[in-house]
């Protein structure tokens, strides 16, 4: 998966840097699921609907350095989201949240899978599938 930071947190990240303006980060990261894409204003309106649905919380490992394609971190565990009641549509993208309902997006992009997910199925994403890399 390729992740980018949503605008939300490109202006948090300046401003933090090159300002000096306090930014704390979230405890813990969420991830949410789309059938649309957010895109770099964290559009939320294409997130899943099922009163099933709920963001799972993710840890990640340290971040480590590949050589070519820059520092990254990955899931820990895997995500695994419950089962649908309801038809989801085709989930196509994903997006690291700073809130379990609400909040801001921070990293945002299209899953490497995109599924149709039907009543009663599931989505898991397995360990070390979520990757987000900075270059």
């Amino acid at each position: 998966m390729n992740y980018a930071k949503t605008a939300y947190l490109e202006q948090k990240l300046l401003n933090h840097v090159f300002l000096g303006e306090e930014y704390t980060p979230p405890t813990t990261l969420y991830l949410a699921l789309f059938t649309t894409n957010p895109g770099r204003v964290g559009d939320t309106s294409g997130e899943i609907t099922d009163t099933a649905y709920a963001r799972q919380a993710v840890t990640f490992t340290a971040a480590a350095d590949e050589a070519t394609s820059g520092s990254f971190v990955a899931n820990v565990y895997d995500i695994e989201f419950p089962q649908a009641t309801t038809g989801w549509g085709t989930v196509t993208h994903a997006m690291l949240m700073d809130a379990v309902t609400g909040g801001n997006g921070l990293y945002y992009g299209p899953l490497d899978i995109v599924k149709e997910i039907t009543t009663n199925d599931f989505l898991k994403i397995p360990v070390g599938e979520l990757v987000v890399v900075e270059d």
